[in-house]
């Protein structure tokens, strides 16, 4: 579905409820959990292939992601003493999640977002939840096996993900020149290296993971080992909210020091998941380790 048609399932959605404020066609300035009260449902922006963290196993939202928002959800129905709040789960991309965000269209976005300094003078972030390496996929036929082999190789990237910045910045400092192709989806930047229309797609190890467990190709595809970088991932949020920002950073915080992540984190990473009940065998990363333990919104 493009763009343009999600933005109608919205619309869709929120006057099938009684719901859509007109003032949603520009930035969204209120309070978070007014507008929730007054309107009696959050809408929770999710993504549908982002294996493990938010993704569609039929017409379920499932993954770690939705699940922290989950126990979000429960807080706020609790802050608001109402039960009886909807939950609207809305499709995003990686192109439409932030404005989304900013014009009210949700409230939250639980996918796998990158908090980084230039995202955050549009949106705030909630505590690091997970923090990613990104890596190229590539065919196991191309022989290529480090970053520098990408010279002169057809590279491609997830359109409205910080990725390219990445791969530009990280080719070079190896003096290395690729040719830099987008895709709209990361299905679709993954179909362009097992179709040989690209020879490898930058994107976040875990999301990689998740798209390498679903594939019937897998055998022919590896990771290179390299790094390009980190990048942090937090629940994304409207900026200029700090009583709601404190609610989120208290679940997620109470979460971290209950163990509860922890749980959830070897749920989805260590543990067999849908559909096909394979697991990712990705252990939690000494990073990620030190930040549950002392949690920072610091974005790159």
């Amino acid at each position: 579905m493009s763009i343009v048609g999600r933005w109608r399932l919205v619309i869709a959605v929120l006057a099938l409820l009684g719901s859509a404020p007109a003032a949603w066609a520009q930035a969204y300035s209120g309070s978070t959990l007014e507008k929730i009260r007054e309107y009696g449902a959050i809408y929770v922006g999710h993504r549908e292939a982002s294996i493990p963290f938010s993704y569609l196993v039929g017409d379920e939202v499932v993954g770690y992601s939705k699940e922290l928002c989950d126990r979000i959800v429960d807080a706020i129905k609790d802050e608001l003493d109402d039960p009886t709040v909807k939950v609207v789960w809305v499709p995003v991309t990686s192109s439409s999640r932030l404005l989304m965000l900013m014009t009210g269209a949700i409230d939250l976005e639980c996918g796998s977002t990158t908090n980084t300094k230039i995202r955050q003078q549009q949106v705030a972030f909630g505590v690091t939840t997970f923090v990613s390496g990104v890596k190229a996929l590539t065919r196991r036929d191309t022989g290529i096996e480090r970053i520098a082999g990408l010279d002169g190789k057809v590279v491609v990237t997830t359109a409205g993900t910080i990725t390219e910045r990445l791969v530009k910045t990280a080719l070079a400092a190896r003096n290395v020149s690729a040719r830099p192709k987008n895709a709209r989806t990361h299905t679709e930047s993954f179909a362009m290296v097992v179709s040989r229309q690209a020879d490898a797609f930058v994107l976040d190890d875990a999301l990689l993971a998740g798209l390498l467990a679903d594939s019937p190709d897998r055998d022919k595809l590896k990771l290179l080992d390299e790094n390009f970088g980190f990048e942090p991932y937090g629940i994304a949020l409207r900026k200029g909210d700090p009583e709601f920002k404190k609610l989120v950073d208290t679940t997620l915080i109470g979460m971290m020091k209950s163990g509860e992540i922890e749980k959830l984190y070897n749920k989805w990473f260590m543990s067999p998941i849908p559909p096909k009940n394979t697991s990712l065998r990705i252990p939690m990363s000494d990073m990620l380790k030190q930040l549950l333990s002392n949690p920072s919104d610091s974005g790159i």
